[in-house]
């Protein structure tokens, strides 16, 4: 699949979509456009910033494990297999964004849940890996997962409200 990317704007708020395959190159890409997005919406610095990092978990995660194999480039990348993100940005009622990452690799909602548990337990610190969810669920208002819209896969749902408007 070649990237495409869609932006649509209602009186509610402005949207991203974007699908490219699951490889990390592509995934980089997704994050720097998140971040192209976010800035030329009127999100202040600190939460473009937070939005491009919540952004490079999420589909970094789905690459590695939800079909991409950790395909680094398109050489190594499997071509049944693609990510696909949706990023949506209000600014009238539950002003905040909320950005949804879909990969195809199968796997349960069920057996991630206990990880998205909020927790002052740190992650265990001789891991190699593992502590993205914890970060995650410190910055966000939530994070939920769910069966993706195709049902070849999973769905990282991370949502962000805030205070006052940043516009």
């Amino acid at each position: 699949m070649r990237k495409t990317e869609q932006i649509s704007r209602s009186a509610e708020g402005v949207e991203l979509k974007l699908s490219m395959p699951a490889h990390h190159e592509a995934a980089r890409s997704g994050r720097r456009r998140v971040r192209e997005f976010a800035a030329a919406e009127g999100l202040n610095a600190g939460e473009v910033e937070r939005l491009e990092f919540v952004a490079g978990e999420l589909l970094s995660n789905a690459v590695d494990h939800g079909g991409g194999n950790h395909a680094l480039d398109a050489s190594d990348w499997d071509a049944d297999s693609d990510i696909y993100m949706h990023l949506e940005y209000r600014f009238n009622a539950d002003v905040g964004w909320v950005l949804r990452v879909e990969d195809e690799g199968g796997g349960d909602p069920e057996c991630l849940r206990p990880m998205l548990q909020d927790t002052d337990e740190l992650p265990e610190l001789d891991d190699e890996r593992g502590r993205g969810f914890f970060l995650l669920l410190g910055m966000l208002t939530s994070l939920k997962v769910e069966s993706s819209r195709t049902g070849k896969g999973i769905a990282l749902i991370a949502e962000l409200l805030f205070e006052c408007p940043t516009q």
